[in-house]
């Protein structure tokens, strides 16, 4: 039997780690170094020992709270790259934590299983921080999601960021709150029956922040430049060694649910991932058995088998491209891979996973993608929006501002009732017109690179003009994009708000229990805006849903598609009355189960 304790600290083999003696034990890999020094606070630096494989240790009395650095022999400070906490920035000093401070309340947590996940994204900053998300999760709670994924939290520079510049992953961004406020937070989450998503960042480091070049250059690989620099090289031992336990510390020392890991394409390096996944099955066997603990990957490769290898599931981007072009018809960019036949990339999408599983995408000049109906669709996590999707637009626009508000309807009814596993964007569930805008709080040259550079971006596209887009840098571009006072209780938001609830609800009865073992029993394109699927689920009913994008009604055989089983929604009202006199109307979803019940 497992024993229950209200502490939780996982053991880093680097990094600052208290010891029961009131010392502290200081480590880091520096290859590139010929010497290492400590320094506390504003004591006087003290030699390091080194050791092979270019290690350096110390132990000295400590406490936690205190501030500390390395030096290196030209005299600079650097950050701990396994940091626990920072005294702000990573360009600040570095702070001793005792992970056995905080006392856990849920102590019998075991997680949830992956088929009841209904996911929430959000971004901490733009929610009011660790406290601010907290204060949420009653509202989540009733709401009706099971998981709160949020956008990466590692130490970045400066207080504004999306995250995926951050620099020191072990390091909680401290412009959110303390490590104890993250950790009352992912708590008081369990505490409503929640799981807790983190988003890690393993395929680079930011621009601004990032010292490990400077005394472990093995770190990287010359050869295979990025868009952000030389790539990380993940075939040196200590490179696999440092991501995979700050996955194990995310999943034993925040006691986090599952870890979406960002752009696994740029990895480069499946064996990584491979590893990374087994390591965690097998430290979860052995130390929590039972406890359940979820992978997501964003791969643009569409690598099925690498899903099939690690049991993760994947955000699927083909299901959202196929259905933005639907209800948008914008064709720039990567939509333009889904211009032709929209609603047969959907219908692939439902039916297969990956609409794109090997065939040639012309933007691209390579094919794209691997055979993935052996998958189950719950290996697939669906979206009408996140913050790629809204936040790489100019003017981070949502889709209610972008279509037919009854398409939109329809379409978050095919999100949230189809198998696969949906997942919100915040605020999309009131029909936010806030938008979400990419920011970031860089100064000087950087600065100005990156809001060149993305002016520039557009300006390629033919979207707008430069400058027509909002500065990353300037605050009020955070701002614009924070959830607005009151924006969530207006008729409109309830009305919004009460047809998610409801195709939530109606998930978590009706779906939910019988998805163990679905699978698609075949996907009909009935119009180049409409389609009816099914899937037979595990205790043999039949899910059937029809859904029409296109603002015409479409003719169909009445004799093979009509509602007869338990019906689930209707959009809108007249849609039922319709399909009995051979019309699937405009802007329509109708579901319905048949079979045993």
């Amino acid at each position: 039997m497992r024993t229950m304790t209200t502490t939780h600290a996982f053991p880093l083999p680097f990094g600052a780690a208290l010891q029961q003696d009131g010392t502290a034990r200081f480590c880091i890999w520096a290859p590139d170094a010929s010497t290492m020094r400590l320094a506390i606070e504003s004591e006087p630096p003290m030699a390091m020992h080194a050791y092979e494989g270019g290690h350096f240790e110390l132990t000295v009395p400590c406490v936690a709270g205190t501030r500390y650095g390395y030096v290196l022999p030209d005299g600079r400070r650097v950050p701990d790259p396994a940091s626990r906490a920072q005294a702000g920035g990573p360009h600040d000093m570095s702070v001793v934590v005792d992970p056995r401070a905080y006392q856990w309340r849920t102590t019998g947590w075991q997680g949830r299983p992956w088929h009841e996940t209904v996911i929430y994204e959000l971004h901490v900053g733009a929610l009011g921080g660790y406290s601010g998300v907290r204060a949420r999760l009653p509202y989540l709670s009733q709401l009706g999601v099971s998981a709160i994924e949020l956008m990466p939290i590692g130490t970045f520079d400066g207080q504004r960021n999306w995250g995926y510049d951050g620099v020191l992953p072990f390091a909680p961004e401290s412009a959110y709150g303390t490590v104890d406020e993250l950790k009352a937070l992912i708590d008081a989450a369990h505490a409503e029956d929640m799981m807790v998503f983190v988003d890690v960042v393993y395929n680079h480091f930011g621009p601004s922040g990032n010292y490990l070049a400077a005394y472990a250059s093995q770190f990287f690989d010359q050869t295979k430049p990025t868009p952000w620099g030389a790539s990380i090289d993940f075939e040196a031992p200590c490179v696999r060694r440092y991501f995979i336990q700050n996955a194990l510390y995310w999943l034993f020392e925040y006691r986090v649910d599952g870890l979406r890991l960002d752009a696994v394409h740029a990895i480069g390096n499946d064996a990584f991932v491979q590893a990374l996944s087994t390591c965690v099955r097998d430290e979860i066997a052995a130390r929590e058995p039972g406890r359940h603990v979820h992978l997501i990957f964003e791969n643009e490769h569409n690598a099925a088998g690498l899903l099939a290898k690690t049991s993760a599931a994947q955000w699927n981007d083909d299901f959202h491209n196929a259905a933005h072009v639907l209800l948008t018809g914008e064709r720039d960019g990567y939509y333009a891979d889904f211009e032709a036949k929209p609603m047969a990339h959907l219908a692939r999408a439902l039916a297969e996973g990956f609409a794109y599983q090997g065939e040639r995408v012309e933007r691209l000049g390579r094919s794209r993608g691997e055979p993935s109906s052996f998958l189950a669709p719950t290996s697939f996590v669906t979206f009408l929006q996140n913050h790629d999707q809204v936040g790489n637009r100019p003017f981070g626009e949502r889709l209610v501002t972008l279509t037919d508000p009854q398409a939109l309807r329809a379409a978050v009814a095919l999100l949230l009732l189809c198998p696969q596993i949906p997942m919100l964007f915040m605020g999309e569930e009131w029909g936010s017109e806030t938008p979400f805008l990419f920011f970031t709080d860089y100064r000087g040259t950087l600065a100005d690179a990156v809001r060149e550079g993305r002016r520039q971006e557009f300006a390629r596209l033919g979207a707008v003009t430069e400058a027509c887009v909002p500065d990353p840098n300037d605050p009020v571009t955070f701002a614009m994009s924070c959830v607005a006072p009151g924006e969530d209780e207006t008729p409109a938001s309830d009305e919004w708000l009460t047809w998610y609830r409801g195709l939530i609800e109606m998930r978590r009865t009706w779906i939910v229990p019988r998805l163990p073992g679905a699978a698609c029993a075949g996907v009909d394109v009935l119009s180049p805006h409409a389609l009816c699927a099914r899937w037979r689920l595990g205790d043999g009913a039949l899910l059937v849903i029809a859904l029409n994008l296109g603002g015409h009604g479409v003719t169909i055989d009445r004799s093979a598609l009509r509602v007869c089983g338990t019906p689930l929604c209707q959009t809108p009202p007249q849609a039922t009355t319709g399909l009995s006199e051979g019309v699937l109307c405009a802007n329509a979803c109708v579901a319905w189960l048949e079979g045993p019940l």
